[in-house]
């Protein structure tokens, strides 16, 4: 059902983005803004992983540099029968992670030095398995997509209201619609894109979870970093916050409210999920080592 559902979101985004194209030019706009849209996706595809990386100066890390980390990422990999992402540092104080890549063959796991700090080895667990999670589900591919497509719409309609479109030739209908188009899309794009964003959230939650076989560490994950982010900024992310919606709690404030200027689910309902699936007979709790970081110094 959540991927009926993000198929839906992804149609409508793109039939939006082809009706902004119809109003700036007709016809000939709406051919333009689908081959805009082919092009942008394209870019998403194979550019977008490298991109995200870079813009969050996030570093590559090897068995020797985190080997905790490392061991842990390519064991739950195996769980999930899934290839071994490769694996990224980002040299910030503010708990996070995310995932990014056009599929599991081709995918990465970021986490920041603050979130290496804060968790403890089974919460650090829980949301890596929530990271594999999204590259297993390819909600990586789907997420970039839709934030790519978003941001090609708001483009489009500010070009729309620079040139004034074609709306002279269709009358006054034409000139409501273009206004329309202008002031409104933008705004809808944005709302289905993070509509997309939290559908797949309480998915990845679920399936990482019984990746990890642990749904309260992951609960308790969710409650320590929505604490914790509010204290302290990520520069990169205030300065590219098209990016907020792939990091598993959102980095520009940390507020988890539920409506639909949100890119992610309230924090306490994700909990409240995560919970009444661990009552779940289906659900065992790994016995697992008592492990630290001390490569970055995780505080006790």
């Amino acid at each position: 059902m959540n991927y009926f559902k993000t198929g839906l979101l992804l149609a409508a985004l793109t039939a939006l983005f082809m009706t902004v194209g119809w109003f700036v030019g007709g016809q000939l706009g709406m051919l333009i803004a689908f081959c805009f849209a082919v092009g942008t996706n394209a870019w998403a595809w194979w550019g977008s992983d490298q991109a995200m990386l870079k813009m969050h100066n996030a570093q590559p890390v090897t068995r020797a540099s985190v080997p905790e980390l490392f061991d842990m990422v390519q064991e739950m990999s195996q769980r999930a029968e899934m290839p071994m992402p490769k694996i990224y540092l980002i040299t910030e104080d503010q708990p996070n992670a995310f995932a990014t890549g056009r599929n599991p063959e081709n995918a990465a796991v970021a986490a920041t030095t603050g979130i290496l700090r804060l968790l403890s080895h089974d919460e650090l667990r829980g949301v890596m398995a929530h990271e594999l999670a999204h590259i297993k589900n390819h909600d990586t591919l789907i997420m970039t997509i839709a934030a790519t497509v978003g941001g090609a719409i708001a483009m489009l309609a500010q070009f729309g209201m620079f040139f004034g479109g074609n709306h002279r030739e269709r009358g006054a209908l034409g000139a409501i619609g273009m206004i329309a188009a202008v002031l409104l899309a933008p705004l809808a794009a944005m709302m289905i894109q993070m509509l997309i964003s939290r559908t797949r959230e309480y998915s990845a939650d679920k399936m990482g979870a019984q990746i990890a076989r642990d749904p309260v560490g992951l609960a308790n994950a969710l409650r320590k970093i929505s604490g914790a982010v509010p204290a302290h900024e990520i520069e990169s992310a205030e300065s590219n916050p098209a990016t907020a919606h792939m990091f598993i709690i959102n980095p520009l404030s940390g507020r988890g409210t539920d409506n639909l200027f949100s890119t992610h689910p309230n924090v306490n309902n994700r909990i409240e999920a995560l919970m009444k699936l661990a009552d779940s007979p289906e659900m065992t709790r790994p016995t697992v080592r008592a492990s630290s970081i001390p490569t970055i110094g995780r505080k006790r």
